[in-house]
């Protein structure tokens, strides 16, 4: 297929929580690991706390969600870069939903909640509208089977 191109990610995530015993019991471990990449920052992780993790360490189910999270707010910027919109700040409080059943579990929904501030006199509504395509084009959200909902709230700059 001309034109199309292939990334390719390398991640190494190391466990951690040997705590002399191994996996010999299910108290027995940590969820501790770290994830690397390069010469990256490490990222400190365990599960859930629901599953004996470490509630100050990050774990998979948050990564997930601020994943598809920076995601939007990437294609977001480069969308409104591109249409000549000034973004001056951007949050989004993200959240997600997960649903544990018979042997595992799975994502049900994501909601994204993005707070945008534009420049006076930038188009709102085109800054809005933006929002929908920014969710069409991230390559995280065409990455999941569940649905992932966009929320966003534009204001204008006060000063």
């Amino acid at each position: 297929m001309a034109g199309k191109r292939e990334h390719h990610y390398a991640v190494q995530v190391e466990w951690t929580g040997n705590l002399g015993q191994g996996t010999a019991g299910y108290r027995s471990y940590s969820r501790d690991h770290l994830v690397t990449a390069g010469a990256k920052p490490p990222i400190a992780g365990s599960s859930d706390p629901a599953f004996r993790g470490d509630p100050d360490r990050w774990n998979p189910e948050d990564l997930l969600v601020a994943s598809l999270s920076a995601c939007h707010k990437l294609w977001y910027l480069h969308l409104c870069s591109d249409a000549g919109i000034t973004v001056l700040a951007y949050r989004d409080g993200a959240e997600g939903t997960m649903a544990e059943g018979a042997g595992g579990g799975r994502f049900t929904r994501v909601t994204l909640r993005p707070q945008v501030t534009v420049k006076a006199g930038d188009d709102t509504a085109r800054a809005t509208a933006l929002h929908h395509e920014a969710h069409r084009l991230c390559f995280i959200a065409n990455s999941v089977n569940f649905p992932v909902d966009v929320e966003p709230v534009v204001t204008i700059s006060g000063g």
